[in-house]
């Protein structure tokens, strides 16, 4: 296929790639619509799939071996965009806790760095035109580098089914992975906070997701008995060790979704808005990040005074929706982090959990660190550190306005 003179200028590409059906049907065509050299891009985010099979398929289509990157991102992506996510308690929508969010910006950077390294004209993404990802990514590519190509096929070519993509592939003798068994119905995406599930059954949202469908958790009705207790340390607001064991970002992540899967912790069944302005019914699995949720709240608690607190709960909405809508890499996320991080100075100490049957439970929190003073809060003698008469002067004066009001209003 001869490029057209739009495409002239495309000699080489960056493509995000997988490996499976869509991002080899787009390398291939990529190669076939722009006569362009292709680079292929796979990032281990821990998804739980083998990621090296994509080198052997690119190999295949002829993209050279210097030209194939498979990086392992785990730790950059627990380090770098989890952590400091979880610093602020962030969720989306009462409910999300931004799996899928999260990871794109990381995506898009190393896009960008390699697309530099290979000094290539332009990036490409296997997103559709529906969903947030193709924002999430480009925004992050062009705040990092604002004269960058971005290619989006799937806004772009006229294949819009699989039926169609599967045509494509057998005529140009795309090597596509046939899987033995029944195709699962669900698009589901994958990294070490999440999984996500969507389509199939789930685009009508009165149908319950079934059973089979979950692949990190056990249903709570058949998690253990007996309930699992575990402490988690943390310093500056970051968990570093988990029951006494120091481990990494994202050892420590793996390591949570084992003992929330377990035991039946981290489905959520929601329907959200799309920034691009639909809604979309989802289903997630997060138990590793629904327990640091429960736990950062928990050190909280006892770490943070109370107006600091008030306010980080009150910018938290803001912050969770510029991570969503794939401003990561903006000004007004950079100022909040700032903020953030800066109220995590003191945010250290042991946090005691127990899992049992989908539920966490705090039962206990400690810091040398800690604001709260028994000697204040105790219902027993208090040797005179809280004088329970100031409380009068207090509640008048906070009365003053609502008495004057009620005097007004003729209630005297």
């Amino acid at each position: 296929m001869a490029a057209n003179a739009a495409h002239q200028s495309i000699d080489k590409v960056v493509l995000a790639y997988s490996g499976g059906l869509d991002t080899s049907i787009i390398l291939k065509w990529l190669q076939e619509t722009y006569e362009c050299e292709v680079v292929t891009f796979t990032a281990d985010l821990g998804q739980g799939e083998e990621v090296e099979p994509a080198r052997t398929k690119a190999l295949e289509m002829g993209v050279p071996a210097e030209q194939i990157y498979i990086d392992d991102l785990r730790e950059e992506f627990v380090r770098d965009f989890v952590f400091p996510m979880f610093r602020a308690n962030t969720i989306y929508e009462g409910e999300y806790l931004l799996g899928t969010s999260i990871a794109r910006p990381l995506i898009a950077k190393r896009l960008v760095e390699i697309a530099v390294e290979q000094n290539a004209d332009a990036i490409s993404h296997g997103a559709t035109g529906k969903g947030n990802d193709q924002v999430r990514f480009e925004l992050g590519a062009y705040a990092l580098k604002p004269d960058i190509k971005v290619i989006a096929p799937w806004r772009d070519w006229d294949l819009g089914s699989r039926e169609s993509l599967m045509a494509y592939a057998a005529e140009h003798q795309i090597p596509i992975e046939m899987k033995r068994g029944k195709e699962s119905p669900f698009s589901m995406d994958a990294n070490l906070l999440h999984i996500s599930f969507e389509g199939g059954p789930l685009e009508n949202p009165w149908t319950e997701p079934p059973e089979e469908m979950w692949r990190w958790s056990v249903s709570p009705e058949t998690a253990p008995d007996t309930p699992t207790y575990l402490e988690l340390t943390y310093d500056a607001g970051d968990i570093t060790a988990i029951d006494g064991v120091a481990m990494s970002p994202a050892t420590v992540l793996t390591e949570l979704n084992r003992l929330g899967g377990d035991n039946g912790i981290g489905r959520l069944d929601i329907v959200e808005n799309r920034f691009v302005g639909m809604k979309s019914r989802g289903a997630y699995e997060t138990p590793g990040g629904t327990i640091m949720m429960r736990a950062h709240r928990a050190i909280e608690s006892i770490t943070l005074d109370r107006e600091v607190a008030h306010l980080k709960d009150e910018l938290m909405p803001r912050y969770a929706k510029l991570i969503y809508n794939g401003f990561w890499f903006s000004p007004e996320r950079e100022m909040l982090q700032t903020a953030i991080d800066h109220s995590q100075a003191a945010v250290s100490g042991v946090v005691r959990l127990k899992l049992y049957k989908g539920n966490i439970t705090v039962v206990g929190r400690k810091s040398d660190n800690s604001l709260f003073d028994e000697k204040i809060a105790t219902f027993e003698e208090d040797d005179g550190a809280y004088d329970q008469s100031d409380a009068e002067g207090f509640i008048k004066l906070n009365a003053l306005r609502l008495r004057t009001l009620a005097f007004k209003r003729g209630n005297g």
